[in-house]
């Protein structure tokens, strides 16, 4: 995997209850839970981060404690996992995220996000 691609969410999420979920804005109290891997990848899915500046962030998570061995592995793996299923996507340029997966679908005006979706014929 190349570590310099910048990756993006191609869907809406919620961190409701420090549970990060995919979200369905037509249905805002739908949710669908995510591991905790999976889920930390998807809410850092901005499009401005390359995949290694996300390993290195992740490394320093762990403070005094050394990271763990398989990391890099680990979320390569995770990130594979949400490319196939379409939940992120991988490019070698920075992204702009459209305002209704750029937050949070807390932090939506869900009007307005279906507006802006309807109108970019958005259809995930």
């Amino acid at each position: 995997m190349d570590n310099s691609q910048f990756f993006s969410r191609l869907v809406t999420f919620t961190r409701k209850d420090q549970q990060v979920g995919l979200a369905d804005i037509n249905h805002p109290d739908t949710i669908s839970p995510l591991d905790d891997w999976l889920g930390v990848v998807v809410s850092l899915a901005d499009g401005h981060h390359t995949i290694q500046e996300m390993i290195s962030f992740m490394a320093r998570q762990y403070n005094q404690q050394q990271a763990p061995e398989n990391l890099e592995k680990t979320l390569h793996s995770v990130i594979e996992r949400l490319v196939e299923e379409s939940v992120i996507s991988l490019s070698n340029r920075i992204t702009t995220l459209p305002y209704y997966l750029a937050m949070p679908i807390e932090e939506l005006d869900i009007e307005k996000a279906k507006k802006l979706m309807i109108e970019d014929n958005y259809n995930h």
